[in-house]
């Protein structure tokens, strides 16, 4: 068999391990050496797995993943999720369907410190639907709007999503980082106002919330300064290059343990936890990143990369036609498969492409983790909505109903940032460092 032949055998032998339910990068790591082993022979296969497992995980810069990792954890159980709530329902609770935006607001200032789209679900399935549950607010928005919100962890920095693109592409992950900030506040408009229209069609579904006096509003601000100094001293540090994105995970991490513990929310039993939750995490990324690095070893001996890059090139067809069937593929694999574990599994064959295309790859960085998102609350996956069925007692249908019209204007702003790339590129463009 030629080397191509291996490499679209080895490709299907994924695919079929995947849908047998191999842990993903187990079965990158197995398809991965017997590839490179049926090609380059069984020794050089073994000195190349141990090379990529030492010299990939031993790198300064693999310890973002576990640093920021921590630093979401820390801030989960550290109450910023209810403070940051409080804040925003103060300034809009009294409107229709004000809770609810409210939720979409506090979910973009969670993102802000944690990174992580299954806290901010889960986080605010226990802090926001209670109170929109009194106040009768239908079970479809409330569901949909946390489910959809807590999707902004892996877009709004620091991300996670954003670390494993730019470690697999080794794109710089500070210019990622950066380029997510005003995707993120877009999609919070993009949110507010699917909810407005929503209730302007059928007031019922988000009657108003008690008003508040100015004072209240104004006195509520104070309750939100733990993500404003995280935001500004990791985000804001990157930016203007006073440290790498490393030290930032690092700084981060211990702004996070300073203000759970000055605010007395850090036991030492949630100290353990917290350490014993990011080690876990931290070893299933690691996991499927070395998986992926051998399965990148593998694809670069067969070329596939390259000839399907040549290939599609040659196609005579816009670009943004193949754009948009890459795009629709991802939507597809969102409905089935782990967002992280697309990603890890596609960006090896697709950003070759995408970078002969000519496409910027931040920009595209910034359009994968958008369609990351919209694969969280899609079925029949929808980790977010799983993770959210844990905590409320509303029946799947119902909260599958309450996500489409969020995930309508999800598509919408994907259009918008496909068709206007400054959006995504302007700030990475102004980076210092």
């Amino acid at each position: 068999m030629s080397p191509a032949e291996i490499g679209l055998l080895g490709i299907f032998v994924l695919v079929v391990f995947l849908f047998l339910g191999v842990h993903v990068g187990f079965a990158l790591i197995i398809v991965g050496f017997a590839g490179l082993a049926c090609v380059i022979g069984l020794g050089p296969a073994i000195a190349n797995i141990a090379l990529v497992s030492f010299a990939k995980v031993n790198d300064y810069g693999f310890a973002v993943v576990p640093l920021f990792l921590l630093m979401g954890v820390f801030v989960a159980n550290s109450g910023i999720a209810r403070d940051a709530y409080d804040t925003v329902h103060a300034w809009v609770g009294q409107i229709k369907g004000g809770l609810a935006i409210a939720t979409a607001g506090a979910c973009g200032l969670f993102a802000a410190c944690c990174g992580s789209s299954m806290a901010g679900a889960v986080t605010f399935g226990k802090v926001a639907y209670p109170e929109m549950k009194r106040l009768n607010y239908d079970p479809r928005l409330s569901t949909g709007i946390i489910a959809a919100g807590g999707t902004l962890g892996i877009l709004i920095p620091p991300s996670i999503g954003f670390i494993i693109y730019g470690l697999l592409t080794e794109l710089s992950i500070g210019k990622l980082f950066v380029a997510g900030i005003i995707p993120g506040i877009l999609e919070i408009v993009f949110y507010a106002v699917t909810i407005v229209i929503l209730c302007r069609l059928n007031p019922r579904m988000g009657p108003a919330g008690p008003k508040t006096t100015v004072r209240q509003k104004v006195g509520s601000l104070r309750l939100t300064w733990p993500v404003g100094v995280l935001f500004v001293l990791v985000i804001g540090g990157i930016y203007v290059g006073v440290f790498t994105p490393t030290e930032a995970g690092g700084i981060g991490a211990f702004g996070a343990l300073a203000i759970a513990l000055v605010r007395r929310r850090m036991s030492p039993s949630n100290f353990a936890n917290s350490l014993l939750e990011t080690a876990q995490t931290s070893a299933m990324i690691i996991i499927m990143l070395i998986g992926a690095f051998m399965f990148n070893a593998f694809l670069a001996v067969t070329r596939i990369p390259f000839v399907a890059s040549e290939y599609i090139v040659g196609l005579e067809v816009s670009r943004y036609v193949i754009l948009i069937l890459i795009l629709f593929g991802y939507l597809v694999l969102g409905c089935f498969f782990d967002i992280y574990a697309i990603m890890i599994l596609t960006v090896p064959i697709i950003y070759p492409t995408i970078v002969t295309l000519g496409f910027d790859g931040i920009w595209y960085g910034v359009i994968m983790v958008r369609m990351m998102e919209i694969g969280l609350i899609t079925p029949p996956f929808g980790l977010n909505l799983f993770g959210l069925a844990g905590t409320v007692d509303v029946p799947m249908g119902t909260m599958y109903q309450g996500v489409v019209p969020f995930v309508i204007a999800d598509i919408c702003e994907v259009v918008l940032l496909v068709a206007v790339p400054l959006l995504s590129t302007l700030l990475p463009s102004l980076m210092f460092g």
